[in-house]
């Protein structure tokens, strides 16, 4: 009986300083959200996506990793793998929406120089610069036909050409459109042969994706061994496991395996990031 209300009090005790101590940052914890808002928001708009009530969902998912924290740390008696678990979750998001975002951009950049030779062809038969807009948001293949859908019917309800391509441009964040936009921009506001630069620009970009297709097509076999080499402490613990599952259980019961665990699983993620960042290509 004591046990038991030792542990209510330690639950009950723990909770008010909880509670105290995120009403005391309430203005911190406010700041925070509104910055993660953004973040997030921002990268999700560059995928086409606005959840409503994020703000919402952003709570719940910090509620869901102070659980984990807490569910590791109470359940397990450990508290690295708590922080580390919590630590890793808390950090997924982030990692794959730039992922998903890395994604989109190659896509859509896969599809810009076929765009812009449908766009000089337009222009050199006598369209108008939104009427040529008009013919790639009908045209083109998903997904970059629905940013020149957006551009077109910003453009529609008022919005200047030149504002809406900038805004396209900060969304994607491509360098190739980047450029096709400065192109399209001049054009439109000095004058000249678009279609010709247009043209040349597209041959830029393929140019640059054939160099960039070189160097992933180069590097794909490292990539591999990237994942491989990520995957092979799992394959080694299993190993270790059938061969001494008494010494191996050990790393999840004492304090010093859960150290070394979680200092090996961040080690690992780290690497994999790092060579990651390396083979990527960047023309």
């Amino acid at each position: 009986m004591n046990d038991a209300t030792d542990l209510i009090l330690g639950c009950v005790a723990t909770g008010a300083a909880v509670t105290v101590m995120v009403f005391a940052a309430r203005d911190w914890i406010d700041a925070f959200f509104i910055k993660m808002e953004e973040d997030i928001g921002e990268k999700l708009r560059r995928l086409r996506a606005s959840p409503p009530n994020l703000r919402r969902w952003l709570q719940v998912w910090l509620l869901g990793v102070v659980l984990v924290f807490f569910g590791f740390s109470l359940g397990l008696n450990s508290v690295i793998f708590g922080t580390v678990c919590a630590a890793f979750l808390l950090a997924a998001p982030w990692y794959l929406l730039r992922r998903l975002a890395e994604s989109y951009r190659r896509r859509v950049e896969d599809q810009l120089a076929d765009a812009m030779v449908t766009l000089s062809n337009a222009v050199r038969a006598g369209l108008s610069l939104a009427q040529s807009l008009e013919i790639l948001a009908a045209q083109c293949p998903k997904p970059i036909n629905a940013e020149f859908r957006q551009i077109i019917a910003e453009y529609n309800l008022g919005k200047p050409l030149d504002r809406t391509l900038t805004e396209a441009k900060e969304r994607l964040k491509s360098e190739n459109f980047s450029l096709f936009a400065a192109a399209v921009l001049a054009g439109h506001e000095h004058g000249g042969r678009l279609s010709d630069t247009v043209e040349r620009i597209a041959g830029s970009v393929l140019e640059l994706q054939r160099l960039e297709r070189k160097v992933l097509s180069e590097t794909a076999q490292a990539r591999k061994s990237a994942v491989y080499m990520a995957l092979a402490p799992l394959l080694f613990l299993a190993a270790f496991y059938v061969m001494d599952p008494d010494n191996t259980t050990q790393l999840f019961v004492q304090p010093l395996g859960h150290l070394l665990l979680a200092t090996a699983a961040i080690l690992n993620v780290i690497a994999y990031i790092w060579a990651r960042a390396l083979l990527r290509p960047d023309i």
